[in-house]
């Protein structure tokens, strides 16, 4: 039986809960075998509007947060590729590494809405499944079965943590506890992220 492999990509600036609430709910609802958290490497819709924390440090903290969770895994094949992330790359890769498998790629309601805006976008819609997470009474987004896509919806509890208060929260030496898993805040202190003039 063919693979079927989640793709979530994503700053993960840092990561957090409703990371892993997304990413272990459409394993479980689509039945996957795995979800890669991919962390992108220059994320070129985000470039220029903040300082991203650099991509290694990045990687470092989605590995420690899923460590030992099974089903799934970090990749750094974004960082290692180079050079602006494009979701259609990685698919493709994916595509000629598990020629076989089912690909998904997992998108949060926000980012289903701005899809029109990706590099190639025909290649990552016939090479893979969009799954929209979204929050209890949610629609998805209009007009996404119109445009072609074999589309999955998978609900999750509505969490509101926002990546920017968690940055401002570090800064500030409020505590991450229960919205940043407990491994990838430990990187956090240990690599000085997110401090005042860090």
């Amino acid at each position: 039986m063919a693979q079927r492999i989640g793709i979530f990509g994503g700053t993960f600036d840092p990561v957090h809960v409703g990371h892993l609430v997304a990413a272990v709910n459409t394993r479980h609802d689509l039945d996957l075998d795995r979800v890669v958290l991919m962390v992108a490497n220059v994320p070129w819709q985000k470039a220029g509007e903040r300082k991203i924390t650099p991509a290694e440090d990045r990687f470092e903290m989605v590995k420690a947060a899923v460590g030992g969770m099974a089903g799934l895994e970090a990749s750094r094949m974004e960082i290692d590729r180079g050079g602006p992330s494009y979701t259609a790359d990685t698919i493709s890769e994916f595509a000629k590494l598990y020629p076989a498998a089912e690909l998904f790629v997992i998108v949060g309601w926000d980012v289903g809405a701005e899809l029109k805006s990706w590099e190639r976008l025909d290649e990552v819609r016939d090479l893979a499944s969009l799954v929209v997470v979204n929050r209890p009474g949610t629609p998805p987004p209009a007009g996404l079965r119109r445009q072609g896509w074999r589309l999955a919806q998978v609900t999750v509890p509505n969490l509101e943590i926002s990546s920017t208060d968690l940055r401002a929260r570090a800064a500030t030496g409020r505590p991450l506890d229960y919205l940043v898993p407990e491994p990838a805040v430990r990187v956090i202190k240990e690599r000085s992220l997110y401090s005042v003039g860090g």
